[in-house]
């Protein structure tokens, strides 16, 4: 079963530094996640996310308005 991480972010430098530490944080772990960057502003709002960036697992957001380290990631993970 595959979980599918999405970043979601209009590509600020905070944005990519998430995306980074999220394929960081599955490295290593078994395979079956999927990173997507959601960089459409509308598409974001759908999350109910006003802040960027965000990270979602599965569609259900996580975090918001900061960026998680790739341990914090995993976590969110398991």
């Amino acid at each position: 079963m595959n979980k599918k991480i999405q970043i979601l972010g209009t590509g600020c430098p905070k944005c990519k530094k998430l995306a980074e530490n999220a394929e960081a944080a599955v490295k290593g772990l078994e395979p079956g996640f999927e990173i997507e960057k959601v960089t459409n502003i509308n598409e974001i709002m759908k999350f109910g996310v006003m802040m960027t960036p965000a990270l979602a697992v599965d569609g259900e957001v996580k975090v918001v308005g900061k960026v998680p380290s790739p341990d914090e990631i995993k976590k969110m993970l398991a």
